[in-house]
């Protein structure tokens, strides 16, 4: 049972929220639908929106559904317009009017504006709370607005003509050592760095990470001013990002979260574990094209899970690798094939070595030095494979235009255990009187 949060304790309650905001939306995710109304209810919209910052859009859409008119309002009018227009998103189809008649008509066009940008694009990150001036301004003026207005501890302020175009920016410490009758446009630094509304969200990332900034100007092509992207609500994307990518790798999907419901769990991980089955006898039927062989020499069926498990370990490395590298826009279109032909390279020199070991191991315990040979030659063609593959199929399946992160480990997999079994056996059947 949830606690009534206007109690004495309240005070503490909201010093939680203000200082462990992360903790307290971890603790939310929990609740069943019923407690997480009743927690909403009860805190302040103010409070509540702090917390709804850091949970799920999807878990907060579900709560919203329950929860009075006036309250969703209330929270909303609190809640930056990308958060809002997240929310939205996840709200069923005949919801999602309702929704929009009770914000505010200022927030409503926010949401609008947000929503005709591409999904992880910069537009639809973008905060559209930031300071700006028009650059005819004068020091004193802009002080003047500063010391009225109630803001953020903002460090820089952005200079626009009267088209609300950008055209720099100026520091609070440029401001204070400035005269007072000094206009905004002589003192503002205008060779600066701006991202365009429709560029990827990962690619403001690695620039921003590049340039060790914290926040980024978003423009239209024609260089209006539309809002900003700080670095740690970007932080924050990119690592629900990968944290959906690796979900994704291992066939869950990217809105799965712990406490999702047994139903949506199934109707996610089901249809990927069927295909990963469908592999797996796909593998199972290399194996039994040998199975006269494998009867006949037993010994063989205690190095096929060695071939197989090594070489998909191969190339897991390889695709981890690659894959950080499509995430952090490390790979240039021009340097993929290169990329394919050194991770085949560092294969080629692992699966050497472990096959010199693994050759090593066979003879000595079977006393058969061609048994070694086989076991030896299976392991570095495998992890040849591993790592040619490990490179070549994610980025294949990003230039084909699917999601590297959802199908890639499925066809690394099936690769690494078909090939591996295949030229295992294969050359055991060649050197099948010497075994």
């Amino acid at each position: 049972m949830v606690m009534q949060l206007r109690t004495p304790l309240f005070p503490l309650v909201k010093r939680y929220l203000e200082r462990h905001p992360v903790d307290a939306a971890h603790m939310f995710e929990t609740l069943n639908d019923d407690e997480a109304v009743q927690v909403l209810e009860n805190l302040p919209s103010k409070l509540a929106a702090i917390l709804i910052q850091y949970i799920p859009s999807s878990l907060t859409a579900s709560v919203f559904l329950k929860l009075p008119k006036q309250k969703i309002k209330n929270i909303v009018e609190y809640l930056e317009s990308h958060q809002t227009a997240a929310i939205f998103l996840c709200l069923p189809g005949q919801e999602r009017e309702f929704f929009l008649h009770h914000l505010s008509e200022d927030k409503k066009k926010a949401v609008r504006e947000i929503l005709i940008y591409p999904e992880s694009s910069a537009g639809r990150i973008m905060s559209t709370q930031y300071l700006s001036f028009h650059n005819d301004m004068k020091v004193r003026h802009v002080v003047q607005r500063l010391r009225r207005g109630n803001h953020k501890a903002d460090s820089y302020a952005y200079v626009i003509d009267n088209d609300n175009k950008l055209i720099g920016i100026v520091s609070m410490h440029d401001l204070l050592l400035a005269t007072a009758d000094t206009a905004l446009e002589s003192i503002a630094k205008k060779d600066i760095f701006c991202v365009d509304c429709f560029t990827d969200a990962e690619k403001v990332a690695y620039e921003l990470n590049k340039r060790k900034y914290f926040v980024v100007p978003v423009v239209d092509y024609e260089k209006h001013l539309l809002g900003v992207i700080k670095a740690d609500r970007l932080l924050g994307e990119v690592q629900q990002e990968a944290a959906e990518d690796i979900q994704k790798i291992f066939g869950a999907t990217g809105d799965e979260r712990a406490f999702s419901p047994l139903g949506f769990k199934l109707k996610t991980r089901l249809p990927w574990l069927v295909i990963n089955l469908a592999t797996a006898f796909l593998a199972a039927s290399v194996v039994s094209m040998f199975e006269s062989v494998i009867a006949r020499i037993t010994v063989l069926a205690v190095y096929l899970p060695v071939i197989a498990g090594q070489g998909g370990n191969a190339g897991a490395q390889s695709l981890a690798v690659v894959m950080r590298g499509l995430v952090m826009r490390e790979i240039p279109l021009q340097k993929a094939r290169r990329l394919i032909f050194y991770e085949m390279a560092t294969g080629i020199i692992n699966g050497f070595i472990l096959g010199m070991l693994t050759a090593g191991i066979a003879w000595i315990w079977h006393s058969n030095a061609f048994l070694g040979l086989v076991v030896g030659l299976g392991m570095m063609t495998n992890l040849t494979i591993a790592g040619f593959s490990g490179a070549a199929v994610p980025l294949t399946m990003k230039k084909m235009g699917f999601d590297p992160a959802q199908c890639s480990n499925i066809i690394l997999t099936t690769i690494t255990d078909v090939m591996g079994f295949l030229t295992f056996l294969g050359l055991a059947v060649l050197f099948q009187k010497y075994l």
